[in-house]
């Protein structure tokens, strides 16, 4: 059966056609995102079929296109003219190659190691053999897993009281999910409890007895968990007005007993300084000072009358007064203000008609000693 000569024409159009656009063609077409962790390793797969047209040299490149459209995709690995040349991106030296170590053969995928969180972008794996180009983008994303969580509590952990557990991951790529369960007990969270899955927070209203316990929390995000624990301890009201009271007590008697201390102490040091100051020793073979001389007459003047008649026999305890007995410098006078009064003479017949009767007077040296 011949084909009418429209549709012979058609046919012959289309065979042409194909044949001018069959060339390279690449093959990984699977997945285009991968979401990894911080420390994995992935492989950006990048296989491709070459045509019988293609004649030209193999160029495989991986460049790293940018998120600011301002700014020239970064070539980080090529494969051209049977070479790697690998030093164009700093960041990924030494972390990146290629899957295959011969691209020639249809895979150009490539392998990225110890990931990093700034590793993440978009890659596009270019193949060019002339005539036929062809090229392959995929967009990796670098997660960091939940590390160093830290439960607290927050509030007073008593009856009636509320309690806030909080839960806080110090490293971790967001969104991290916080959730809380309870280890000891019954393990189901009480019915008063209030949980904020994005902040960590779980609200404890009204404590009781029957809270405490041992809680935990598991933070998470997209590639991995981490987790910790704290141990919750509701106890009676505590007594503030006794302590008060108490503390008021203590503080008074302290300082009762410090005040005893420092008036003894005190009390104690001025009877030391006292006895300093009055015990005297006066020895008798010590003349006295000569500014007491005038006091000394004076005080010996003044007893003379009370001697009466004295003998050399009842004289023994006279010889001598003590100094102890004589008054003190503090009732002297000044020589100036004390009155000079002339003594009067009387004659021993007089003397002897008014009825007096003779004395013996002890003899006495310049400065008033008795001799």
């Amino acid at each position: 059966m011949e084909l009418p000569p429209l549709l012979l024409g058609a046919s012959l159009v289309l065979l042409c056609f194909a044949g001018l656009t069959r060339s390279l063609t690449i093959t990984s077409v699977d997945q285009s995102t991968f979401e990894k962790a911080q420390g994995e390793k992935v492989t950006l797969p990048c296989t491709f079929e070459l045509s019988e047209e293609d004649e030209g040299p193999l160029d495989i490149e991986w460049v790293l296109i940018p998120a600011d459209n301002q700014k020239k995709e970064q070539i980080i690995i090529m494969y051209s003219v049977d070479r790697v040349y690998n030093h164009y991106y700093a960041a990924l030296t030494g972390r990146m190659q290629f899957t295959n170590l011969d691209p020639r053969s249809g895979d150009g995928s490539l392998d990225i190691l110890n990931l990093k969180a700034a590793d993440t972008g978009t890659y596009q794996c270019k193949v060019k053999k002339a005539p036929g180009v062809q090229s392959r983008k995929i967009q990796l994303t670098v997660f960091v897993k939940p590390a160093r969580t830290k439960c607290s509590i927050e509030g007073s952990q008593e009856i009636g009281k509320d309690v806030t557990l909080k839960c806080v991951s110090q490293e971790g790529s967001p969104l991290l999910s916080y959730d809380w369960k309870r280890v000891s007990g019954t393990q189901n969270l009480p019915a008063t409890s209030i949980l904020n899955k994005n902040t960590g927070e779980l609200l404890l209203k009204n404590a009781s007895r029957e809270y405490s316990g041992t809680y935990s929390c598991v933070a998470s995000n997209r590639v991995g968990t981490d987790e910790c624990s704290v141990e919750l301890n509701v106890t009676p009201p505590i007594n503030t007005a006794g302590i008060i009271v108490g503390a008021i007590i203590g503080t008074v008697l302290g300082l009762s007993v410090l005040c005893s201390i420092i008036f003894c102490l005190c009390k104690k040091h001025k009877e030391k300084k006292y006895e300093k100051e009055v015990h005297h020793d006066i020895r008798e073979d010590v003349p006295p000072p000569k500014s007491r001389s005038s006091t000394a007459r004076s005080y010996i003047g003044s007893n003379r009358s009370s001697l009466g008649s004295m003998s050399p026999s009842n004289m023994e305890g006279y010889t001598k007064t003590p100094y102890s007995q004589v008054p003190s410098e503090d009732f002297e006078r000044a020589p100036a203000q004390t009155p000079s009064f002339a003594p009067s003479k009387v004659a021993a017949p007089n003397l002897s008609r008014m009825g007096a009767v003779p004395v013996m007077i002890p003899a006495q040296s310049k400065d008033g000693s008795i001799v």
